[in-house]
């Protein structure tokens, strides 16, 4: 979706810098208005009304799953690798900074939610949410789509699945489990290691890990099974055996059903800011960076095998079952098409892209 044509917008920001504006409406959306709020400093929102809420993946994605929704474009989050960054640039917003924090809003998802899932032409197929940014991150505190979106899906008894690295999702446990009572529902928390200092640095917008692994222990009571995708396992700063073990076990007493190991993939857009923030903050990695991914965005396939095999035998020495990826595609009965979740893991994981 690319941004076309001017709307006038505030020529100031809430701190009184000037801003750079953004052409926010075309083919797929409409701007409704612009702005910037105190209790959100430095984070500017545009909210849009779009005309279409459920996506499509491309058919040559590796993405275990055919539809999304994604309710805001951009993260506060503001992880340093999120390979989602490149996706800023198609709405000529700024790939670095301003995708941390310039949010574009869909006010509307709800709504058209309903309108389209009540069409003939929708099938009641699967829908991931969380797999672009984060439909629970730091701006659902307030807009609150997300009650509405997990309502509508509901009433539909139409299976989805989410992943997040946000606490807000709590909020929504009593929805959520409304629905399990009609369809499919899998839900999967994000921690890819749980060391504080790293986690300070490269992912400065979420919930500390230790909060992430709350959210699997309230759901686990719930008697909700949440599954942990334990990514991104970042090379030389959070692959060591030691951090491993000490990752897998606290996953492990958090009751995850499931941990699934994402090492780190840097495409383009991502690529350029991690190895800035690389540069600035571990200098002496930079050239083994360069030497790791030099054939393209993801790490040779012998060292994504070897943090597999390992995460998937602490796993097993925990307690705590492997799944193929991060998100299980749940599968209505009258698909013929096997759950994945059913099989062996393979021994070279899944790349799904991730926050």
């Amino acid at each position: 979706m690319r941004w076309e044509n001017l709307r006038d917008q505030p020529t100031r920001t809430a701190d009184g810098n000037p801003r750079r504006d953004a052409a926010l409406f075309g083919a797929d959306a409409v701007t409704t208005r612009t702005f910037d709020t105190p209790e959100f400093r430095g984070i500017t929102f545009h909210e849009v009304r779009a005309r279409t809420i459920v996506n499509r993946v491309p058919g040559a994605s590796r993405m275990p799953f055919e539809w999304t929704i994604n309710p805001y474009r951009g993260c506060s989050h503001a992880c340093v690798y999120c390979f989602a960054r490149k996706t800023h640039s198609y709405l000529d917003l700024d790939t670095g900074l301003g995708f941390d924090s310039q949010i574009v809003v869909k006010v509307n998802a709800p709504e058209v939610l309903r309108r389209q899932l009540a069409s003939p032409r929708w099938h009641g197929e699967h829908i991931a949410m969380g797999t672009n940014v984060d439909c629970y991150q730091r701006a659902e505190g307030r807009y609150q789509l997300m009650p509405g979106i997990i309502a509508a899906l509901r009433d539909h008894a139409n299976p989805f699945s989410i992943l997040t690295k946000g606490t807000l999702i709590l909020r929504d446990v009593d929805l959520l489990a409304q629905a399990a009572e009609v369809t499919d529902v899998g839900v999967a928390v994000s921690v890819g290691f749980t060391d504080q200092e790293l986690w300070r640095t490269v992912e400065p917008g979420t919930p500390a890990p230790q909060r992430r692994l709350d959210v699997v222990r309230a759901l686990t009571a719930r008697g909700m099974g949440c599954g942990v995708l334990m990514a991104p396992v970042i090379p030389f700063l959070s692959d060591h055996p030691d951090q491993l073990r000490a990752t897998v076990r606290e996953i492990a007493a958090a009751g995850a059903t499931s941990v699934t190991p994402l090492v780190l993939h840097l495409r383009p857009g991502a690529r350029e800011w991690f190895m800035t923030w690389l540069g600035q903050h571990h200098p002496h990695l930079v050239r083994r960076y360069e030497r790791l991914y030099a054939a393209g965005a993801y790490a040779p396939k012998w060292y994504q095998r070897r943090v597999t095999r390992q995460v998937h035998e602490l796993a097993r020495e925990y307690g705590v079952g492997p799944s193929r990826a991060g998100l299980t595609r749940r599968i209505r009965p009258r698909d013929p098409e096997p759950d994945v979740g059913n099989h062996e893991p393979s021994p070279e994981p899944t790349q799904l892209t991730l926050l």
